[in-house]
């Protein structure tokens, strides 16, 4: 029984263990994965701005989708995965600029959205102390 305990011989490997911490790191990034990507409607189709920087990071980022439907002519404001009036937001967004000054919103809307809808947004986080706001866009 040469094994564990310092015997003669190799020790052998341990596969069940490494099993172990690799699906708990799978599960880890999954879950990581999904609340990010989870933020941000595929539907959307951004504007084209020619001078578009690709941003550094998404840390500290209060997302907003504005998605028009031209057929209805409403728009949609989602924050978080629900559908929000961007003013009902002002104490949260307060709340989360006393925690974090540097705290910042990224406006996501469709490029024919009508800016009364997309400057509804940045008026609530504006009255709300948000000094960055930022709008999405793609460079072609």
């Amino acid at each position: 029984m040469a094994g564990a305990t310092g015997g003669e011989g190799d020790p052998e490997f341990q596969i069940a263990p490494m099993i172990d911490v690799l699906l708990v790191l799978l599960i880890f990034f999954m879950s990581i994965a999904s609340t990010a990507v989870n933020r941000y409607d595929p539907s959307i189709k951004p504007p084209v701005a020619a001078d578009a920087a690709k941003k550094e990071d998404s840390l500290g980022e209060l997302v907003f989708n504005v998605a028009w439907n031209a057929r209805d002519e409403i728009a949609v404001t989602t924050f978080e995965e629900r559908i929000v009036e961007p003013i009902e937001l002002i104490p949260e967004m307060s709340r989360r600029v006393a925690l974090d000054p540097t705290i910042r919103v990224l406006i996501r809307s469709d490029a024919m959205t009508p800016v009364r809808f997309v400057n509804a947004v940045v008026e609530a986080a504006a009255d709300a102390g948000v000094l960055d706001i930022n709008f999405a866009s793609v460079r072609r």
